[in-house]
């Protein structure tokens, strides 16, 4: 028994020195957070002195990316930014933070009741979810868990799948001829669910969201990895109607985001469940896009891999930087050649850091990042800043940094 006790200790402090022995930090991963670091400071002295009596919320730009634009709690994107100050505050160290992620944060708490459509998880996960670890742990907790039912309720058991969005009257979705659409942007919302089950010990989050992962693979699925944007169920049978894109080029069309999306939400099932196939689905939609003969040398993907003026079409960080960030998170798990996925996030991060992509403090609307899509299809957001691109850019800066150390 001491021997193995005396083993275990000296494993211990072998595993303790190896980790002092961390690699520092890269010179253009801390220029990367000192970047932000002041970039986002503006962004924060301009809400702070705003005379309007709101909080703020920045989105993107407008006026020819010289005026920024913000939402209310109930657009998609509202979580992003609360979120990427609770990991600024991370990246730095720098406690002035916390207070203003808590207030930014709560001021979009009323977002946990929204039944209308399923973006609830991006926004209440990004901000009180990160929140928790630091403030307020219960309070927050009850805001989750409150999500998380009011995501629910979009739940349509004929089909297995939580309805993305409603199909009402002359609706653009309604044109298309849509009854319940699900988008492949769904799948992050599951990780609300997941979470929701273990604060509260109700599986029922877990068994939606397990229900919809799987009838996605199932349906959006195509045999090389790539995946659909788009996905038409009827709500009370389940037979699929339509398979479809809103913002990609063509319903056959790879458009990137979907992609990142995929590959970030199979790595995150993967963690929740051990389920095997969630990791394999995200190393094949992961090497879809590695491999594309499309995929320029610096690893910034178009906004769509089949766009029909490659390599003149727009660039999408922010479907870069999902990637970085599922990377880093898939390549601490049994894949196949972990050095892959290393060495590929590595190479979308140095390249995001890049003066090609990193906007000078200052410009860019206070946003980091610059030359992100949001849909061409709809004429809206091309080639601006989007704070989501920002959030997962800092997500993936920290969890580089966490697997160094």
């Amino acid at each position: 028994m001491k021997n193995i006790l005396m083993t275990t200790l000296i494993s211990a402090f072998l595993l303790g020195s190896a980790s002092m022995e961390a690699k520092s930090p890269s010179k253009w991963e801390k220029e990367a957070v000192r970047n932000a670091r002041e970039q986002m400071g503006l962004q924060i002295q301009a809400i702070e002195n705003d005379r309007s009596g709101k909080v703020l919320n920045p989105v993107t730009t407008k006026l020819n990316r010289y005026a920024t634009a913000y939402c209310g709690y109930e657009d998609w994107r509202s979580g992003f930014f609360p979120g990427s100050v609770w990991y600024l505050y991370e990246l730095t160290g720098d406690r002035s933070l916390l207070p203003l992620a808590q207030k930014y944060t709560e001021a979009i708490k009323d977002a946990q009741n929204l039944t209308w459509h399923h973006d609830i998880g991006f926004i209440i996960n990004c901000s009180f979810g990160n929140g928790r670890r630091f403030v307020k742990e219960d309070e927050y907790n009850n805001v989750l868990v409150q999500a998380a039912k009011s995501l629910c309720t979009r739940f349509r058991p004929g089909a297995g799948i939580i309805q993305s969005w409603n199909v009402t009257g002359n609706s653009w979705q309604a044109k298309r001829g849509w009854t319940c659409p699900v988008i492949i942007d769904n799948m992050m919302n599951l990780e609300l669910l997941f979470e929701a089950t273990k604060i509260s010990g109700d599986s029922t989050f877990y068994k939606v969201a397990v229900s919809h992962a799987d009838r996605t693979m199932a349906e959006h699925f195509r045999p090389d990895g790539s995946c659909y944007h788009v996905i038409d169920y009827d709500a009370e049978t389940g037979k699929v109607l339509h398979r479809h894109t809103a913002q990609g080029y063509a319903h056959e069309s790879a458009w990137s985001r979907g992609q990142s999306w995929a590959i970030y939400a199979y790595t995150m099932c993967y963690r929740e469940t051990g389920n095997p196939k969630y990791l394999d689905q995200a190393v094949k939609t992961f090497r879809f896009m590695k491999n594309h003969p499309a995929m320029p040398a610096d690893c910034i993907p178009y906004w769509d891999m089949d766009a029909p003026d490659i390599p003149y079409e727009p660039r999408d960080v922010s479907t870069a930087a999902v990637i970085a960030s599922a990377l880093y998170e898939l390549l601490t798990y049994p894949v196949e050649n972990p050095k892959e996925c290393r060495d590929y996030a590595d190479r979308i991060m140095k390249s995001l850091a890049s003066a090609d992509y990193t906007a000078k403090p200052g410009e860019n609307g206070r946003f980091i990042l610059m030359h992100s899509v949001g849909s061409i299809p709809h004429n809206n957001e091309i080639d601006v800043p989007l704070n989501y691109a920002d959030y997962y850019y800092l997500e993936a800066l920290l969890r580089r940094r966490n697997l160094d150390r």
